[in-house]
């Protein structure tokens, strides 16, 4: 293993030693496979990559202040590729192949897994796709599932710091009825041109509304959106968004901390509203939002005007984040220690 500066890695792929495989073919599916390589062998008229027949997911390990290895919250990942292959009728992974897979992994990998203290963790990312060969447009009779790991730092570069997004009232990221609220690449795909828009223009990332009306704040990027106000934490609720672990965890979170809580459309008129506003998911888990403009209409919407966190979203990140390393009880029963 390459020597590996901890504290200054970025959000991004670094080679490990091994993945985890496993292959559905007449039926069922096969036994892990574990391979050192990075490639795959793909048939060149499979589903996954004619008829977008493919999801993945993205969970991670956290080595805790005890020198023990966490996993947050992973049956639910299980649940949602669940559904994603539903969604798109691929075949579904069983749970044991699924926590297997993800557990061999991590030990397979130890040697990556970013020490206490350091701001980092390990990424785990979970594919399924269409290996199977069609040419007309209908499932695929075979499966491969694709476990990975690679450490990873914040998905933002400054980390827990405030940043600025824009409203891409130009582009839509999923409609109605269809792909928005499960855990595919096409919702990935569509949202890249609004995201280059972003970044080119100084943004950290994009807040999309509602393909329909234009009205009613989706995601953030790649992320779920919350707003803070008189002591309520409000999320939307739409057809349309992916259903975001972390922001489920920080939903019981705040109503522990006595918040209300709240998940119900917002409309972008309500932006004004909000004491705070960010973005949460696995990647970045609670992205502050500093500043949020509409090109369209003009308008600016500031928060964090000292240039640091709300302390909502302070307290909720800090718990969180104490929660996944082992810094204070995990009443929740959300990790589960694996044995390296």
């Amino acid at each position: 293993m390459e020597n590996i500066d901890w504290k200054s890695l970025p959000f991004g792929y670094i080679k490990t030693d091994f993945n985890v495989r496993s292959t559905f073919k007449n039926g069922k599916w096969s036994e892990l496979e574990i391979s050192n390589s990075e490639m795959v062998n793909v048939h060149i008229a499979a589903t996954g990559l004619h008829y977008g027949q493919q999801a993945f997911e993205g969970m991670k390990a956290f080595m805790g202040k005890d020198g023990k290895v966490r996993l947050f919250r992973w049956i639910e990942n299980f649940k949602r590729m669940q559904n994603s292959a539903d969604g798109i009728l691929m075949q579904r992974v069983p749970e044991n192949i699924f926590h297997n897979a993800i557990v061999t992994a991590v030990k397979k990998n130890a040697g990556f897994i970013p020490p206490y203290g350091s701001g980092a963790s390990l990424y785990i990312r979970p594919v399924l796709f269409g290996s199977g060969a069609k040419v007309g447009v209908s499932p695929s009779d075979e499966y491969t599932f694709i476990v990975f790991v690679t450490p990873v730092g914040p998905y933002f570069k400054n980390g827990f710091t405030p940043v600025d997004m824009m409203i891409a009232r130009e582009f839509d990221r999923a409609a109605p009825k269809g792909t928005g609220n499960i855990k595919v690449g096409g919702n990935y795909a569509s949202g890249l041109r609004a995201m280059k828009k972003a970044h080119n223009e100084g943004f950290a990332s994009v807040l999309f509304l509602d393909a329909r009306e234009k009205k009613f704040i989706d995601e953030c990027g790649p992320a779920n959106f919350f707003g803070i106000k008189d002591y309520t934490y409000i999320t939307p609720k739409s057809e349309s968004i992916l259903p975001s672990i972390t922001n489920m965890s920080l939903i019981e979170l705040a109503s522990s901390e006595g918040l209300k809580t709240e998940r119900r459309p917002i409309a972008d008129t309500e932006l004004s509203t909000f004491e705070e506003v960010g973005a949460c998911g696995t990647a970045a888990v609670i992205s502050p939002i500093k500043k949020i403009v509409d090109e369209e209409s003009g308008k600016v919407y500031e928060y964090c005007k000292d240039g640091k966190p709300g302390p909502i979203s302070y307290k909720l990140y800090s718990k969180l984040q104490a929660i996944q390393y082992g810094e204070i009880p995990d009443i929740y029963g959300w990790t589960e220690i694996v044995e390296i």
